[in-house]
């Protein structure tokens, strides 16, 4: 007998961080699933929570994107031995967001960071205030 379960939100929890830390990383799915000896469909489904991460393979998730285990569960504070994973739990729907976090992580001069944040934070106000026509 099949079931037609939803997955369980645990499930997908874990499956959009490990999205966000894959892309943060700079990795396919296709080069995931290589490190990990899975197909890429596999790690699709991972990451759409469709099909559980068992526990040796959650680790070698966690190893491959460099993050402790507790993280892709979202259940920790941002991970910060990369100035990029700040915040990631609440981009993981937004590849755009994505990529300027890991754009902005591979920027050294701290100034031309803060010059960086200070302009979006500058056009995110200003779009504040203009109403949409």
């Amino acid at each position: 007998m099949t079931s037609n379960r939803a997955p369980d939100p645990v499930d997908i929890q874990v499956g959009k961080t490990i999205r966000a830390y894959r892309i943060v990383a700079g990795l396919s799915q296709t080069e995931l699933a290589a490190k990990l000896g899975v197909t890429f469909q596999q790690v699709q489904k991972y990451e759409k929570g469709i099909n559980r991460v068992g526990a040796g393979r959650l680790s070698r998730i966690a190893n491959v994107l460099t993050v402790d285990i507790a993280t892709l569960f979202g259940s920790t504070p941002a991970h910060t031995a990369r100035a990029g994973d700040v915040g990631v739990n609440g981009f993981t729907s937004d590849r755009n967001s994505l990529r300027l976090i890991r754009a902005f992580s591979e920027i050294d001069d701290r100034d031309v960071r803060q010059l960086l944040a200070d302009l979006v934070d500058k056009i995110a106000g200003w779009q504040a205030e203009r109403p949409l026509a």
